[in-house]
């Protein structure tokens, strides 16, 4: 960072990923800060700015030495486990001469969740920190740092019967074991059954009515008139329920329902095609469906305007994964079972390819991780 990059950044004022501070007068206040950035996104603090202001007062020599050191220690001592930063002094030029600053970068934690030595857990809230007190978002963190799985775990208040044994054998053919008998024994094999509950990827592809114990894992899908999402009409308006995989099936239903099929240079005596690409529609449906966060008790939304269409999956991208990343086809597996189940009964490989098969199929696809808002929205414009 040079000089008028930091003045850029210090102009902007605080936010979740940068925090100033004239000087390190608290270490316990410190590691608080240091321990909400790990266990989020990152960040930087820079010493020898007034947070109120913005102000740069700056540091003599002793001071960012002794600043640099007491950082050391806290990283080390006051964080469990300890995380490692990286510090670098910048001298600013002002008419009345030189101001120092040390500014401390912090990465996003692979250790989630990190804690001080009160055992208290830090996020941040936009420019602001606060404690963990959810349970979910304690489980969130396990998830992000690959410790747990969500879709292992067991959903209360099942039971074998609630079983669809018939799309267990549609399973059993795809992995060339049609002869297998179904029992007890098999689904917990297959890790449909735990502890005598279905597992949430078990309820998700192999039950009757997943709905009927996770009521918001739908897809809530509506063509609206206009572009304004706060519009109080729409043409089309459902719920979609069930599997995934007939979630997904109904969802390129609505999609073929609700979008024009037009003729692209075609003769008059042929079909009309999708506006947008079906290919392209298939390969983000899935996406959402199987890599959702499915810790949060929220929908997948799909939201058809005159100008575009969103599809919007709860939770941000996991782990250090970035909108440039997924173009890559850079791979973080969050739903383990889930994309086992969805490799063998939908047009699904799990190899990282499809964001790079859907945009080269429809390349005015816009992608938004939005980290605050915890989910990730897709955008495609209409012709």
């Amino acid at each position: 960072m040079n000089a008028l990059e930091l003045l850029n950044l210090v102009s902007l004022g605080e936010t979740s990923k940068v925090q100033f501070k004239e000087l390190l007068d608290s270490e316990t206040s410190i590691a608080a800060e240091m321990i909400a950035m790990s266990n989020s996104k990152g960040g930087i603090i820079i010493f020898g700015v007034k947070d109120k202001t913005g102000e740069i007062t700056g540091l003599d020599y002793e001071q960012l030495q002794k600043i640099g050191n007491r950082i050391a220690t806290i990283a080390t001592d006051s964080i469990k486990p300890q995380i490692f930063v990286t510090t670098e002094s910048l001298s600013v030029n002002f008419e009345d001469g030189h101001r120092n600053v040390l500014i401390v970068h912090i990465e996003e934690g692979f250790a989630k969740p990190y804690k001080d030595n009160n055992g208290t857990i830090w996020l941040k809230q936009g420019c602001d920190k606060r404690k963990l007190t959810d349970n979910n978002e304690l489980f969130r963190l396990f998830q992000q740092n690959g410790n747990v799985y969500i879709d292992e775990i067991i959903v209360p208040n099942t039971s074998v019967n609630d079983i669809d044994k018939e799309k267990v054998s549609n399973y059993l053919v795809e992995i060339n074991d049609e002869d297998a008998e179904q029992t007890e024994t098999l689904y917990r094999n297959l890790n449909i059954l735990k502890n005598d509950s279905l597992s949430l990827g078990g309820l998700l592809f192999f039950s009757n009515n997943p709905q009927k114990y996770r009521p918001a894992f739908c897809i809530k899908a509506v063509s609206f008139f206009g572009n304004d999402s706060a519009g109080t009409e729409y043409r089309d308006s459902i719920d979609i329920v069930g599997t995934i995989p007939e979630m997904f099936t109904d969802g390129m239903k609505f999609f073929n329902t609700s979008l024009h099929h037009t003729q692209q240079g075609r003769n008059y005596n042929s079909i009309g095609v999708l506006e947008i690409s079906q290919i392209a529609l298939e390969e983000l449906l899935q996406n959402a469906l199987t890599h959702r966060d499915y810790s949060k008790n929220a929908p997948i939304r799909i939201f058809i305007f005159d100008s575009r269409v969103e599809i919007i999956s709860p939770g941000a991208l996991p782990n250090s994964q970035t909108v440039d990343s997924i173009k890559l086809g850079n791979v973080v597996v969050r739903n383990n079972l889930i994309n086992t189940f969805a490799s063998k009964l939908m047009k699904y490989r799990g190899t990282g390819t499809g964001i790079r098969r859907a945009l080269k199929e429809q390349s005015n696809i816009e992608f938004f991780n939005d980290v605050d808002g915890e989910q990730f929205i897709v955008t495609i414009p209409r012709s």
